[in-house]
């Protein structure tokens, strides 16, 4: 295939994403009654969430996994444990290097770091099978593949969002609010008729009555002992106090996205996929409960337009004006679309070159595009949760995702003309 047209193939599933986005953008303005209102925006995405997605999921391993694929994909947790492991270091270099509001720091980590796994890879990895001339052979084998691939990286890439990304905004703003609160205490009093020397500093009380004040040293050395073994007593247990429940705000996330609505139909796509007659009740046109199946496939159709629909509407939020720095933007642009994708390019072929990788290159350019993918848009949930910087938050999500369109066209069409040859 020639340059021209590998670059049609990879741009027409960036170009849908754009229109279908515009248009959800466009229904969350007043020109469009507000339609997607941010409440509505809520309430849709707990549809596709609970609803649209696990039916996808699931509809598409259960057809299309086998026992055999599960273990051929060791590689994949991996890799995206890679994503976020590489993108969190340059993202400290980054804030070493640029040193931004503490407000903004865990911003600018966890964009570095978290990947859309979710949202884009199910939109655009299985477009690229649609096309004509694609390097992935037969058209509907290369979709189901590539919706498998597609919903166990969003599986996977929601733990690492919750709970490694998750830990990074939480700890970050909590040391912000730390320091905002300790910048409220050093206030100076700001009474009119309060000055350095008031009666209580002079030893006269209200009534001008003499009050003796002992000597500090002898204060000091009456008081110092307790005081110091209550401090240290003190310190100790807000020591333990703190580990432990850093340790169960962890597990308890952990938990939670373990039991999450995607993670679960990941589960049981992988067992009705690997296990052959609970495969033969709901697949096949002989399948006593193939009615099953066919009801989720068509719920799962709406997952696509659906958060694409929210992709427009949300990143709306990031007009609004906000201190993030154009240089800020910018860095954060360049390592999260263009540095973290090339060191994954070579960790992907090194792990092809050793045998890690099944031969298909599909499974190897959904590899790579998961270090291409924009930062993931729960971002802004976690803002919202802690309430630290969420206008920073919609700006940063919007260039980059705005950066995104031209970067994943270029990435995309790269690898489809590395893995055709």
């Amino acid at each position: 295939m020639g340059f021209v047209q590998l670059l049609e193939v990879a741009s027409m599933p960036v170009i849908q994403v754009l229109l279908v986005s515009a248009l959800g953008a466009f229904m969350a303005t007043q020109y469009f009654n507000n339609l997607l209102s941010p409440d509505f925006r809520k309430s849709l995405n707990k549809v596709a969430f609970f609803i649209f997605t696990p039916s996808l999921i699931f509809s598409s391993f259960a057809k299309s996994v086998s026992l055999q694929d599960m273990i051929s994909w060791w590689f994949m947790p991996v890799n995206v444990g890679l994503t976020f492991l590489i993108g969190g270091i340059l993202g400290w270099l980054l804030v070493k290097l640029l040193r931004p509001n503490l407000k903004v720091e865990g911003l600018i980590i966890a964009a570095c770091s978290s990947g859309n796994m979710g949202g884009l890879p199910v939109v655009i990895i299985p477009a690229i099978c649609n096309e004509k001339g694609g390097p992935f052979g037969a058209r509907d084998v290369c979709h189901s593949n590539a919706l498998s691939y597609a919903s166990f990286s969003m599986a996977l890439g929601g733990i690492f969002l919750w709970t490694y990304t998750y830990q990074t905004i939480r700890s970050i703003s909590l040391r912000f609010k730390a320091l905002e609160a300790a910048e409220t205490i050093k206030t100076p009093n700001k009474d009119l008729e309060g000055n350095v020397d008031t009666p209580l500093l002079k030893g006269k009380d209200d009534e001008n009555t003499v009050i003796e004040v002992a000597p500090l040293s002898y204060i000091e050395d009456s008081e110092s002992q307790i005081v110091n073994e209550q401090d240290q007593s003190h310190e100790s247990n807000k020591e333990k106090q703190s580990f432990f429940k850093r340790m169960i705000d962890v597990l308890t996330h952990l938990l939670a996205e373990l039991i999450s609505p995607p993670a679960i139909s990941v589960f049981f796509g992988f067992l009705f996929g690997a296990v052959a007659w609970l495969r033969n009740l709901i697949i096949g046109d002989n399948a006593p409960f193939r009615v099953i199946q066919s009801t989720l496939e068509l719920l799962g159709n709406g997952t696509i337009p659906c958060i694409t629909l929210l992709l427009g509407g949300n990143l709306t939020a990031g007009l609004k004006s906000s201190s993030v720095k154009p240089l800020t933007l910018i860095c954060i642009i360049i390592t999260r679309l263009f540095v973290l994708p090339v060191i994954g390019l070579f960790i992907v072929k090194a792990a092809a070159n050793y045998g890690f990788l099944p031969v298909d290159p599909l499974f190897q350019y959904t590899l790579v595009m998961q270090y291409a993918m924009p930062p993931a848009m729960s971002i802004s949930t976690m803002a919202q949760v802690f309430d630290v910087g969420n206008e920073e938050c919609s700006v940063i999500l919007l260039w980059a995702y705005s950066a995104a369109a031209i970067a994943l066209t270029a990435w995309s069409t790269f690898l489809l003309w590395l893995l055709s040859y």
